[in-house]
């Protein structure tokens, strides 16, 4: 994981110390498991353009985690 982040960060002029890769991991994890699971990256992407746009990271994941919590598991 690493080196991808590394590398894609390098790609679009991003420094990959910023990158908080469980934050994004867990809140993938709970949009899937609670909500759809196609909704984890169309909600990574909300949080990048969240982030790009001056909110903290840490406090939009957190945010947009526990919106997921609140919503019935997806079903299967």
């Amino acid at each position: 994981m690493d080196d991808w982040v590394t590398t894609a960060c390098a790609e679009l002029g991003l420094d990959p110390t910023e990158v908080d890769v469980p934050v994004v991991l867990d809140l993938a994890r709970d949009v899937a498991h609670h909500v759809i699971r196609p909704g984890a990256p169309v909600t990574a992407y909300l949080l990048g353009l969240a982030v790009g746009r001056g909110a903290d990271p840490a406090q939009a994941a957190a945010r947009l985690s526990a919106l997921a919590l609140e919503q019935a598991p997806a079903e299967r």
